[in-house]
């Protein structure tokens, strides 16, 4: 599996796997252990996780979703203290993974949502956190593809 085969749907929680076009929508799973299928509809915001970034203060404005989380996982490794944490220790935990993070524009619940995303990953797909030669250079190409 790969971010871009992972959404989120506005107005639900959790992470969805994509599983294929439908004519109304998109037809969305569960990634728990339930595996609920869902179709969602035009009407409804599915977001894929390839395509969501995080404010930064860099000449960029953003960093990427997924560059993000890799680097909780390789800080972390799946331990990262903060489930049950305040608002405070939130901001200081995305400040050590993310320094340049917009802190005006990246609001606690967008942290937690973050923090949520990345143990959902990390227990239903943990192979998209993991850096790899390969995948490094298919993005690489894919990048100078799209350019």
């Amino acid at each position: 599996m790969e971010f871009k085969e992972i959404a989120t749907v506005s107005g639900k929680p959790g992470l969805y796997k994509v599983l294929k076009p439908s004519r109304s929508g998109v037809i969305l799973e569960s990634l728990d252990e339930k595996k609920a299928k869902l179709v969602v509809g035009g009407s409804q915001r599915v977001s894929l996780l390839s395509e969501i970034s995080i404010y930064t203060m860099t000449e960029e404005g953003s960093t990427p979703l997924h560059e993000v989380m890799k680097t909780i996982e390789k800080e972390f490794e799946g331990d990262t203290g903060v489930q049950d944490a305040d608002n405070e220790e939130l901001k200081a935990f995305l400040k050590h993974v993310l320094p340049d993070y917009d802190e005006d524009r990246v609001y606690v619940s967008d942290i937690k949502k973050l923090i949520n995303w990345y143990h959902i990953i990390r227990q239903q797909a943990p192979e998209v956190l993991i850096e790899s030669e390969e995948g490094t250079e298919a993005s690489a190409e894919e990048g100078s593809v799209e350019s």
